[in-house]
């Protein structure tokens, strides 16, 4: 049976919600304030509801994370497209493995960081807007990659990829930080998708259309 322990301290709250979404919650019940003071009651009630749907889209419950030896967790809620060898990518040297998650907008949205190392490297590119469980995305959208080195010196790379309606990339972290396994590292807002590069040799513990959860589920095992 798996051990699990807390990356980061559990908040004080039943309901948390990322830092990032409080200016769309406050954006939003501004305009619906506005609206129930000028007596457009209908209007009122769209943005009420809206504004509860962001408060939901922004949750960010604390996360258990497994201890297993070697065992990298899932970066991201939502469900497996891909787990393949890949030969050449724009992000590793040379055959790694590749596992794909993609994240519909009724996902937790707030990213982890896959396996407990230093993060070497962030590279962000501007781009288009497909939507993100197509493979164009991967080459043409918005996209923000993240370079780790293991403890035991191993190297993988977790790339945050924009969606059709995401239009919005935030990391929180950078180049020299030390890491642990399912650390909150970043978010993006409103469906996309995230890519995890790994070694060759590693074990893949997931399929394609699995449903996988962000800090808690075990996508295979580094040798």
């Amino acid at each position: 049976m798996s051990q699990f322990s807390w990356a980061e301290p559990p908040r004080q709250t039943g309901f948390p919600v990322a830092k990032a979404g409080y200016p769309f919650i406050a954006a939003v019940a501004f305009a619906t304030a506005v609206l129930a003071l000028l007596g457009l009651a209908t209007l009122s009630v769209l943005g009420l509801a809206a504004t509860f749907f962001i408060c939901w889209f922004f949750r960010d419950p604390d996360r258990p994370i497994p201890q297993e030896a070697q065992a990298f967790v899932s970066p991201a809620d939502g469900k497996v497209i891909a787990v393949r060898p890949t030969e050449t990518s724009a992000f590793v040297e040379g055959r790694c493995l590749q596992i794909s998650i993609f994240m519909n907008v009724f996902n937790v949205h707030v990213n982890r960081v896959p396996y407990g190392g230093v993060i070497k490297k962030i590279a962000y590119k501007p781009g288009e807007f497909w939507p993100a469980n197509q493979e164009k995305a991967l080459q043409n959208n918005e996209q923000n990659a993240l370079w780790l080195e293991t403890e035991n010196g191993a190297s993988i790379c977790f790339v945050q990829i924009a969606g059709l309606v995401a239009r919005r990339i935030i990391c929180q972290v950078q180049e020299g930080d030390q890491m642990v396994r399912g650390q909150r590292f970043g978010l993006i807002c409103f469906g996309s998708r995230v890519d995890l590069y790994l070694p060759a040799d590693a074990v893949p513990n997931v399929s394609v259309g699995q449903k996988v959860s962000a800090g808690t589920s075990i996508l295979g095992y580094l040798k």
